[in-house]
C-alpha cells in the first residue's frame, strides 16, 4: 500500500510507525471486508511523489531563472553575420572566370 504524508520528516516517521503498529488490525479488516480465504500481507511503502514533485519544481525554478537571465542579456543584442546568411548561386560572369570554363566568344582555331 503506497501512502503519502504531507509534512516534515518527523511526521513521516510517525505515520510510518503508526501504520506498522496497526498492520495486524488493518489486515484483519481487509480480510473480513473482502471475504477472501487467505488475507494478503500488507506492506506500507511511502510514496515518493511529493519529493519528486519538489525536485521538479526546483528544476523548473532554476530553468525560469536561467531564461530570465538569458532574456536580460539578449536585450539589445544583434544577430551575428549578414542579414541573409544563405549562399546564393554565383552570377554567370563569375562562372566564366573559373578555370576549366570556355569563353563563349572563342571558336575553334582555324588553320
Amino acid at each position: 500500500v503506497f501512502y503519502t504524508v504531507y509534512g516534515d520528516d518527523e511526521e513521516r516517521a510517525a505515520s510510518a510507525a503508526a501504520l506498522e503498529s496497526a498492520k495486524g488490525v488493518l489486515r484483519s479488516e481487509v480480510g473480513r471486508q473482502t471475504g477472501v480465504r487467505f488475507t494478503p500481507t500488507l506492506a506500507f511503502v511511502p510514496d515518493a511523489l511529493p519529493d519528486n514533485a519538489r525536485t521538479i519544481e526546483d528544476l523548473l525554478d532554476k530553468a525560469r531563472a536561467k531564461d530570465a537571465e538569458v532574456r536580460q542579456v539578449s536585450t539589445g543584442a544583434a544577430y551575428a553575420g549578414e542579414a541573409d546568411p544563405y549562399r546564393k548561386p554565383e552570377d554567370e560572369d563569375d562562372e566564366a572566370d573559373t578555370p576549366g570554363s570556355t569563353d563563349k566568344n572563342e571558336g575553334p582555331a582555324s588553320a
